[in-house]
């Protein structure tokens, strides 16, 4: 456990942040591997597998839920000298994992035909995102334990373990990815089918090691089957946190879908170059994830030991050293999107839809930093529904209008790009707008926090 209630806020941000950004880039790595393998296959392929990646914020939506209502309690409890209530909290999630787990299977079984067939704008698009999808359900089941684990360790002030298993299965996924989906040393590639069996092959190996790290190494909060027995009050309280945060990644789901639905006319092109676009521009926003994860665990712990002059001054630097990181990476995608989008598609149309994209959406880059940091202010304060609302914004901002739009005679693909835009910026403002009367509200006369 590290204590987080005590020395310099920046010190503590930097030391969570990188860790947590290692992770996170090894974790997006996983879908870069697998997209420049699958891109050799073909646009449909392409665009296939990215579509039903899309499923994975469905599943991140549910991991959240989990994720954040376990490193807010958790951290919470810490900055109260709670280990007990740590130590349920980490339990009950664990319990609430496995449950998780077994829906994720079934859900995404019935699922795959109906959402392919919707999305998919030939039959050859639908037919490698079913193919993908079946190796990869394993996989997203598996996530929800190491969201459960890696949360426990965030909230209690541990960023280096989740880093190396993150590491460690990139690593294995880089290994196995063109075994299986091009047949290096085989001769029998599996092609899409290939690039999901990798990926839960790799998501397996980095459960045990995490499991193997909390048996064998952690102490402040250990596995006790005894209370894995619902304890719905404990429920509920990983509920209340988590739940609207979740909300946030299904709306960004609904987000994606809504894009491949419009363009989906432009052709298999356009939705691949979208794809490439959209993992992209999730690999640039790394950095500005990573800080805002990181202010989560700090602030909560503060929260929790009630220094509310430590919580405030955690968001201003926080938001600061995003702002600072997204106007470098805005710079960045303006002057040289081609070579961002190189490595991943031979095609000239894929590459053109690619580029336009990132050089229109660079720039909200920094409203986009805004809005992550104020998401981990809302986690840290244990309310996360104001974050939900201003999602809502963004999605009825941009969702309308761009399907009105669609539906014009004299639609281009661009309009699409600047309604996210404008959507974005509209987002942050309201995003600080509810974060200010939060800390009102609770950075005041707050009462003490209940132990369970």
């Amino acid at each position: 456990m590290h204590d987080l209630t005590q020395g310099s806020i920046t010190k503590h941000i930097v030391t969570m942040a990188v860790p947590i950004f290692v992770g996170m880039f090894f974790q997006v790595s996983y879908f870069l591997i697998d997209l420049y393998f699958v891109s050799r296959l073909g646009e449909a392929s392409i665009a296939g597998v990215n579509a039903a990646g899309t499923l994975n914020f469905v599943v991140m939506a549910l991991t959240q839920v989990l994720a954040v209502g376990t490193t807010t309690l958790i951290a919470q409890a810490v900055g109260r000298k709670d280990q007990a209530d740590a130590n349920l909290v980490f339990n009950q999630s664990i319990a609430i994992a496995l449950l998780c787990a077994v829906a994720t299977v079934i859900g995404g079984w019935l699922a795959m035909e109906p959402y392919m067939n919707t999305l998919g704008s030939d039959e050859a698009m639908r037919t490698a995102g079913r193919d993908y999808l079946v190796w990869c359900l394993p996989g997203l089941a598996l996530q929800f334990a190491i969201a459960g684990m890696g949360a426990a360790l965030r909230g209690t002030g541990l960023a280096k373990p989740g880093m190396v298993v993150q590491m460690l299965t990139v690593i294995a996924n880089a290994v196995l990815a063109p075994v299986l989906i091009a047949g290096w040393g085989t001769g029998h590639p599996l092609g899409v089918a290939g690039a999901g069996l990798a990926t839960s092959i790799a998501v397996a190996l980095g459960t045990l090691m995490l499991t193997a790290y909390f048996l064998k190494l952690e102490k402040y909060v250990a596995f006790d089957a005894k209370q894995w027995a619902p304890r719905f009050a404990v429920w509920g309280r990983l509920l209340k946190v988590g739940l609207p945060a979740g909300g946030e990644f299904a709306l960004m789901f609904v987000y994606m879908g809504v894009i491949y639905v419009v363009i989906r006319d432009f052709g298999v092109s356009a939705q691949a170059g979208f794809s490439i676009g959209q993992r992209v521009m999730q690999a640039i926003f790394l950095p500005a994830m990573a800080v805002a994860f990181a202010t989560a665990p700090v602030a909560a712990q503060n929260v929790g030991a009630r220094q509310f002059e430590r919580v405030r001054e955690t968001f201003r630097t926080s938001i600061a050293i995003s702002c600072v990181l997204m106007l470098a990476l805005t710079l960045l995608t303006q002057i040289a999107p081609a070579v961002l989008v190189a490595p991943w598609s031979d095609s000239v149309a894929v590459d053109s839809v690619a580029v336009e994209f990132l050089r229109y959406i660079s720039w909200n880059f920094i409203a986009q930093g805004i809005v992550f940091t104020c998401s981990g202010m809302f986690q840290a304060l244990g309310n996360t529904v104001p974050a939900l609302l201003s999602s809502a914004t963004r999605l009825i901002t941009f969702a309308l209008p761009v399907i009105w739009i669609a539906h014009q005679p004299s639609f281009q693909l661009h309009e699409v790009w600047i309604a996210s835009m404008s959507s974005i910026a509209l987002q942050a403002v309201i995003s600080l707008l509810l974060l200010r009367g939060q800390f009102r509200q609770r950075l005041t006369l707050a009462p003490a926090a209940a132990p369970a």
